[in-house]
Order: structure tokens, then sequence, then C-alpha cells
């Protein structure tokens, strides 16, 4: 008998690993963050443990310490949860978008994005920056809003009716007096951004921010992810035509370009 399949396997485990990931999952759990003290007491630890753990994860920018001396996961995290794998035949969406985002983004001047949808919700799994100035700053790992933004409406418009119905069955929250938090009026506007095949952020998730979004198709044509162009608000009409036909056409290349 596979002796890692019965039970054994608790032998191979490293006891330090074990603590990091109790002190990882804490830190999870709370918004605010946790100090050293916290921790000790929420893991009944020895301190001198909790501070060794805490200052080697500081190191790596696996957690960091704001200056009230709470400690919070760090960016390094967002970086590695960019290339966990999320279709079922394991594509490196990431890997697959860079180099389209990165063309967008230095063609336009816009920072740029590659956002899909998990059981979570939405995230950013890959971005480019731009170098138009007051180009808005994009991070890989960012969790975004599931009803407000052209990245996140394009994906909700994608799903099948029985997760649609899921996700707009829990309550939508205004993050802006834009943001639709009706399930009705939004689902008639995600049949409509179906049809057209983009979608456009008028300021849903931040007043100051808009966005348009294309979809990304698999070579069987199932939506896969979603690339989009966040821009400050104002931008002349024109201006704006141009971001939404890039991000249309990177969607496009990428989709093209798709491994089978």
């Amino acid at each position: 008998m596979d002796e890692m399949s019965d039970g054994g396997a608790s032998k191979y485990k490293i006891p330090v690993i074990d603590r990091m990931m109790d002190v990882l999952a804490q830190l999870e759990r709370r918004t605010g963050g946790a100090t050293i003290r916290e921790l000790t007491a929420l893991l009944a630890l020895p301190r001198t443990t909790i501070y060794r753990i805490v200052n080697t994860l500081q190191g790596h920018d696996m957690v960091r310490r704001d200056d009230s001396g709470a400690y919070h996961l760090g960016h390094r995290l967002l970086a590695l949860a960019s290339h966990v794998a999320t279709g079922a035949n394991e594509i490196d969406l990431a890997a697959v978008a860079q180099p389209f985002l990165d063309k967008l983004s230095a063609d336009i001047g816009e920072g740029s994005k590659l956002s899909v949808i998990d059981q979570d919700g939405i995230l950013v799994l890959a971005a480019a920056q731009g170098r138009r100035q007051y180009a808005l700053t994009v991070a890989p790992g960012q969790r975004m809003p599931i009803h407000a933004g052209a990245a996140s409406k394009m994906l909700l418009a994608h799903l099948p009716p029985e997760e649609l119905a899921a996700w707009l069955a829990k309550p939508l929250i205004a993050y802006t007096s834009k943001s639709q938090t009706d399930p009705k009026r939004l689902m008639s506007e995600l049949t409509r951004i179906k049809r057209l095949g983009w979608a456009q952020d008028r300021g849903e998730n931040a007043p100051s921010i808009q966005a348009f979004a294309a979809p990304v198709l698999d070579k069987t044509g199932r939506v896969v992810a979603a690339i989009s162009v966040p821009y400050l608000a104002g931008a002349e009409p024109s201006r704006m035509e141009e971001i939404r036909l890039a991000a249309i056409d990177a969607a496009r290349a990428m989709s093209e370009a798709m491994p089978v």
C-alpha cells in the first residue's frame, strides 16, 4: 500500500511550514491585518516563533507590515495567484496574454489587463502598464466586483444560465451611483453586451475610472477571459473609440493565438 495514501503522509510534513500556513490563513481572515501579539494569541505559539515566521515572510514579500505594526498579506502572493491555472485544460492564460497586453498598452499608452471569473468572482490574471501620462496602474492578483466593471460584466454575460442566476441572486453592491444593483436591469445589460461583443464601464466601480472590455475565446468558441483597458473619465469621444477598438482587436488577436 502507498504509505502516502493512508494517513502516513503526516510523517512527511514540515512543522514550520504548517505554522507558516497558519499565519497566512489568519492574515487572510483579518482584513485589517494582525500584530505579532495578536498572532501569538490566535495561534498559541511562542512570540519568538511568530516573529521569525513573519520576518522571513516579509523578506520574501509574502507579508507586509503597516505603520501601526500590523501585518498583511504581501504583494508577492498576488503575482503567484496570477499564475494559477483557471481552466480545465490548464492553459496558462497569463503567459498567453502578456505579449498582447504589452502591445495593447504600448499602442494606446493606457494600462491593460486580462481577467477571468472563478468561484470567488473576478480575478485579474495579467496586466501591462501604460506609458501615457495619468495612465492607471493595474496589477495581477486583484479581485474586482462581479457586476461593476467592463471585464466583470463581459465575463458575467457569458456564464451558463444557472451560474449567472446564482450570481444575480446575491446582493449587488452599489460602489458608485453608476453601479447597477437591480438584477433585472443588469440582466438586460448583459444580454446587450453579449450581442455587441464588448462592454463598457462608465464609472461603476470608481467614479473617475471608465473602461472597455472585449472577450477572449478558446478554440471551441467559449469565452475564457476578458481583456480590458481602464482609463480616467473625461476622455474625448474619439479617444474612447480608439480605446474600445484597441481592446477588441487585442482580444481577437489573443483568441486567434489560443492553443488547442
